[in-house]
């Protein structure tokens, strides 16, 4: 029952997401606004609920079986992913590119707004 309750649970947020991207028309996937808001649901409260847990870890244990529809539409679009193979592979890399500046950044600035400033290290001794 508690799995049962865990995927309800995923399932509602990403219905929020859905029915609060089509209402705003935000420019985001609703299952990705859905991942959004429970993350902060989840942060607020401090801890994770069992059912949750038990239903993300099963989901997490099965994570392969979710590529297998993507690599079929590939088996099935084969040929014209072979005629437009050099702007994908383009495409391919400067998202890779984009995403790893963009992360490197993003860490470095939260890192310095994490972490506090040692007094110590300041060049002051105390006697």
């Amino acid at each position: 029952m508690q799995f049962l309750n865990g995927i309800t649970l995923l399932l509602v947020y990403q219905l929020a997401g859905e029915i609060t991207v089509r209402l705003a028309g935000v420019p985001i996937p609703g299952p990705v606004l859905g991942m959004v808001m429970l993350f902060i649901t989840l942060w607020i409260r401090g801890r994770t609920p069992d059912s949750v847990e038990q239903a993300s870890s099963a989901l997490l244990a099965h994570l392969s079986l979710l590529f297998v529809p993507a690599g079929v539409g590939m088996m099935a679009h084969f040929d014209r992913i072979a005629d437009e193979w050099l702007p994908i592979t383009l495409a391919l890399l400067c998202s890779t590119v984009i995403t790893m500046i963009a992360t490197a950044l993003i860490m470095q600035v939260t890192t310095r707004w994490l972490v506090k400033p040692d007094s110590s290290a300041q060049g002051g001794s105390e006697q």
